[in-house]
């Protein structure tokens, strides 16, 4: 039975939440205010938390970055009213593992708690070989990045879109692929959530180059517009 928190201090949402997750076999913890989740999660684990970024108390996207530092492995959605696309990435970039923009559909988030909590399991998520490129390289099996021999810190679905382009290198992996292997292959609703980790998984392996002397010499993610990436191999040099 998976142990869930809704953070959210809209009254009739908050029961509406409570009551749906319930009659799906979850154990539910409700709470109003930022404060008091981060309080709870002091004290005890959760498998996932829903986030709403509209708190009386404290701004969501600070709670959601507390969040990742006290719980790294628990999965975050965001539910948000917010529109503007910028919120939603700044969210993501806090630690959020995926969103929802408010008013949602019951079904709609239903089915995306299903998945994650699929994917955390480790029922189905990605297995791909250990890879070698340039300076770097991956191991599945452990679930560890290097760059020259030094670990780089991904978050888990960054390791999951590496580790998936990695397993057939040089080839065109389309945006449905990536979402079905690092997500779930009943997903449905918006992929923002797969750009915003694109983006930052390229940002932390360009990094990690950059901080070597001399730098790494790395594969690069490419975009295919209109379709997906590709991991690309270093070039002699």
């Amino acid at each position: 039975m998976s142990r869930l928190l809704v953070v959210e201090d809209d009254q009739q949402i908050g029961t509406l939440l409570e009551s749906a997750l319930r009659a799906n076999g979850h154990t539910v913890s409700w709470e109003r205010a930022g404060t008091t989740a981060l309080d709870l999660l002091d004290k005890q684990p959760f498998d996932l938390v829903l986030l709403d970024l509209g708190l009386p108390d404290v701004d969501g996207v600070q709670v959601c970055r507390e969040i990742r530092l006290r719980q790294p492995d628990c999965v975050l959605v965001m539910l948000t009213a917010r529109r503007d696309e910028m919120d939603v990435v700044v969210g993501l970039e806090a630690g959020a593992d995926d969103y929802l923009t408010k008013p949602f559909g019951l079904t709609e988030l239903l089915a995306r708690v299903r998945a994650h909590l699929r994917r955390a399991s480790g029922t189905s998520g990605v297995t791909a070989p250990s890879f070698e490129s340039g300076d770097l390289r991956i191991d599945p099996s452990t679930r560890r990045c290097k760059v020259k021999g030094t670990e780089v810190a991904l978050r888990a679905k960054e390791f999951d879109l590496l580790a998936r382009l990695a397993a057939e290198p040089g080839r065109a992996v389309s945006r449905e692929s990536l979402m079905a292997d690092v997500w779930d292959e009943n997903w449905f609703g918006s992929t923002k959530t797969l750009d915003v980790h694109m983006a930052s998984l390229r940002r932390r392996l360009s990094d990690a180059a950059a901080a070597q002397d001399p730098p790494a010499h790395l594969p690069v993610i490419t975009t295919l517009r209109g379709h997906g990436y590709r991991l690309e191999m270093p070039t002699a040099g």
